[in-house]
């Protein structure tokens, strides 16, 4: 019987409240389903199952805090026998033979008056078990507290209002302080460096004009989407930066699963993982960085989405700054961050013309990476933006 367990959706992840099932026990589920909605400080994010079976029981209540790796549910695998106990609840008793008795004459019956919900035991209130384990930790008194969960159940957040019922946190401030977090242990651990080229896009953005012409917007092709696939191609040549750092050193991935860093409108960034990029074309890229991007902005990521991430591409889109380093994700080894296009006098064939320039600039772990790797990385990136049409 496998145990299905709180996943890890980030580097910054401690835990997470589950807010949604989306099975029942008796389920079939197969890998890839979505069986679950875990709430965390980026947002509400669809857990993928990577098993397959039958949903045999639900561990966690809904609303419950989660620390990764508590057990969520439990599923058996086909062909995997049930457990006796189980057994013995699904068996029908079968009544033993009685006696026969002549039943007496019918007696007149007073009526029975109505049953009233059990009131619960003196002393005993009503909570949820993350509440409880709170309360515990801070050495609250639970039966002090006002509950406002069903029926008057303390619940979580009744527990920590208690304990700062004067700071409580948004959830733009969770967020901040999760990627701050996420952040400063990166910088930490990884021994970051910068490689910057200054690339001229001029010929892709005549491409995309040419491309775009009598298509309506939402068929239209976007130049973040020929920087994407250009990662996505420079990524396979130079496999040193696409791929995770762990315990046991640098492990390249046999994927290509661009992270795409998204601003949220209410503050904050994630940077959910287009998977499986290295088989979409221009125009299937572009459709995925449209739903992701959409998705990522309403809540509704996926968990694969968070946790597959081979390399990250940070954009500053069509205006802002000329050039951005970016601090890397790990277990990444290396982000891509693209500066605003601006267009300033550059020389082409001996002769100095106005051209759209943009900075391209990589953040590399020096773990998995030299500046050889980094450097040809760069010069494949320039050379693919430089005939858009073959890509």
């Amino acid at each position: 019987m496998g145990i299905f367990a709180m996943p890890s959706l980030g580097a910054d992840m401690e835990a997470g409240r589950l807010i949604e099932w989306l099975v029942s026990p008796g389920d079939a589920v197969t890998r890839g389903d979505i069986v679950a909605v875990v709430e965390t400080q980026k947002g509400a994010i669809e857990i993928e199952c990577f098993e397959e079976g039958t949903v045999r029981e639900l561990l966690a209540d809904i609303g419950t805090d989660l620390a990764v790796g508590a057990p969520l549910a439990t599923i058996q695998a086909e062909g995997e026998p049930i457990p006796e106990a189980a057994v013995a609840e699904q068996a029908t008793p079968v009544e033993a033979e009685q006696p026969v008795v002549t039943a007496p004459a019918p007696q007149p019956v007073a009526p029975i008056p109505p049953q009233r919900p059990q009131a619960p035991a003196p002393g005993v209130v009503q909570s949820s078990p993350a509440a409880r384990i709170k309360a515990r930790e801070l050495g609250f008194d639970l039966a002090m507290l006002t509950g406002s969960g069903p029926g008057g159940a303390i619940v979580l957040e009744d527990v920590e209002a208690e304990k700062t019922p004067q700071s409580k946190r948004s959830p733009q401030d969770e967020m901040r302080r999760a990627i701050a977090a996420a952040m400063t242990r990166s910088k930490q651990t990884i021994p970051h460096f910068y490689l910057s080229q200054t690339i001229d896009v001029t010929p892709a953005m005549e491409w995309l004009t040419s491309f775009n012409e009598g298509k309506p917007p939402s068929e239209r092709v976007l130049l973040g989407a020929l920087f994407l696939r250009a990662t996505v191609l420079a990524s396979a040549k130079v496999k040193t930066v696409n791929g995770h750092f762990t315990e046991e050193g640098f492990k390249p991935s046999d994927k290509i699963n661009p992270g795409l860093a998204v601003a949220l409108r209410s503050g904050g960034l994630v940077a959910p993982a287009i998977v499986d990029a290295e088989q979409m074309g221009i125009v299937e890229l572009m459709a995925a960085m449209r739903d992701l991007v959409t998705r990522a902005r309403a809540g509704r990521l996926r968990s694969s989405e968070m946790t597959e991430g081979t390399i990250t591409l940070s954009s500053l889109g069509d205006s802002g700054a000329e050039s951005m380093a970016g601090v890397i994700f790990p277990p990444q080894v290396a982000l891509v961050g693209i500066g605003a296009p601006g267009l300033r006098p550059w020389v082409v064939d001996g002769n100095v013309e106005p051209r759209h320039l943009v900075t391209l600039t990589i953040s590399a772990d020096h773990r998995a990476n030299d500046g050889r790797q980094a450097s040809r990385f760069l010069s494949v990136f320039d050379s693919l933006l430089s005939t858009p049409e073959a890509l």
